[in-house]
């Protein structure tokens, strides 16, 4: 029997579950809610199934695989879309971008660039702690403390009060640039399971490490080379470059500089803004090859994308290194990836060509995710009844959910295409 004033809520697994990438879930109630619809772009590009006509999209922050594919529902709906401000922001960049990799690819994006613009003038930008009405339903975000702008979205049912939380990527350890999430109360949790078997290493000792370790690099006029995602690590890693006194060594290339530049326009987003904002201005931005060149000649770093050496100025740069170079990888290097290939031994593959990489590597854990303690401590301080663990491996999420049965949640692992029904 259902409790008083509560519905049957239809949860549909898009894409998602039991994989990293795609995100995709669909709240099929009285209205229709999408948490994410996003791409996955491990070698490639793999797209969610189809929601149907849906309400409302909710944005959890603007990485291609949660955002990539939310274009595609203005070719046939006007979903409102929910957002902050710098999430859609990036993800218009983000966006537009992989527009253009399709096309350079030959592929079908699946969706035009007016649906792009319909999206962006469909939005509701949110403000983290402000509810905004939708129906019956009040939509809540709250900072996630991923990259800047994301968020944990709460749907409450204003009738009864229950509450569904939606966490997207999220990180309760302070970043240099992120203030740490914090666990959002909730009578249903879907929430992400990407580091539910490990824990990331003491953060504090790792940056001794890295910055150790670039500085050996430069002070033997090599080219420390740290390949960045444009949207998170990258300015992490410059306004790590300004705090530790590395800044004036330090060349910025790529779309990083864009991002950066939107970043810098919502400074309440950022803690420690002032050390980005220094780091912009001192660092050699480059425009030119002639600037690429300079950045080449030895005793720099240079903070490029892609993160995972799939594109980007970083694949020139990699061909040109000097003897005394080395590469500095800073974040998850996804199969089928030239980052994956290169920790595993393989040559990349640069313009359809093989290159081997004669330069040493070294991996460090930068990651924006919540290890497995945090994992455990937003439960406890979340209290669900029902626990839903995605955007993890199918071993991942599966480990989570059955250390929470044993505690004695209701949780389960889903794989794409299930269907969970929930009281809301």
């Amino acid at each position: 029997m259902l409790a008083l004033g509560s519905d049957i809520l239809h949860v549909k697994f898009l894409g998602g579950a039991g994989e990293v990438g795609r995100s995709a879930f669909l709240l099929d109630g009285s209205r229709k809610i999408l948490l994410d619809y996003g791409i996955k772009i491990d070698g490639d590009t793999e797209y969610p199934l189809h929601p149907g006509r849906v309400d409302a999209c909710i944005i959890s922050h603007a990485h291609l695989d949660h955002s990539g594919f939310t274009p595609s529902l203005y070719a046939e709906a006007m979903p409102t879309a929910f957002a902050t401000e710098p999430t859609m922001a990036l993800a218009e960049l983000l966006i537009e971008d992989s527009i253009k990799v399709h096309k350079r690819k030959h592929q079908n994006p699946h969706f035009h660039r007016n649906n792009l613009r319909t999206m962006l003038n469909r939005y509701v930008p949110c403000e983290y702690g402000k509810g905004h009405e939708f129906g019956e339903y009040n939509i809540t975000m709250y900072d996630a403390g991923h990259i800047c702008g994301s968020a944990i979205t709460c749907v409450e049912k204003m009738d009864n009060g229950r509450r569904l939380v939606y966490t997207g990527d999220f990180k309760m350890e302070n970043q240099l640039l992120e203030q740490g999430a914090r666990a959002v109360k909730s009578d249903i949790l879907i929430m992400e399971s990407t580091y539910a078997v490990r824990e990331h290493p003491d953060r504090e000792s790792m940056l001794k490490r890295f910055v150790d370790d670039i500085r050996e690099v430069i002070d033997n006029r090599g080219i420390a080379l740290v390949p960045v995602f444009a949207v998170g690590r990258a300015q992490e890693m410059l306004a790590l470059m300004n705090k530790y006194g590395l800044i004036e060594h330090t060349f910025f290339d790529g779309m990083a500089k864009a991002a950066t530049e939107i970043v810098d326009r919502y400074p309440g987003y950022v803690k420690n803004v002032g050390l980005l904002q220094g780091a912009i201005k001192k660092a050699m931005w480059v425009e030119t090859q002639r600037n690429r060149k300079h950045a080449l000649e030895g005793g720099g770093i240079i903070l490029t994308t892609s993160g995972m050496l799939n594109g980007g100025p970083v694949l020139d740069y990699i061909t040109r290194l000097n003897k005394n170079s080395k590469i500095f990888l800073t974040g998850y290097q996804a199969e089928n990836t030239n980052g994956r290939r290169l920790m595993e031994g393989k040559p990349l593959d640069i313009d359809g060509k093989e290159f081997r990489v004669r330069t040493p590597f070294t991996a460090y854990d930068f990651s924006a995710h919540a290890g497995k303690a945090d994992l455990h401590r937003f439960i406890k301080d979340s209290s669900p009844e029902t626990v839903i663990c995605v955007h993890g491996s199918e071993e991942s999420s599966t480990a989570l959910a059955e250390e929470l049965k044993m505690e004695g949640f209701d949780a389960i692992a889903p794989k794409v295409g299930d269907v969970a029904t929930v009281e809301f």
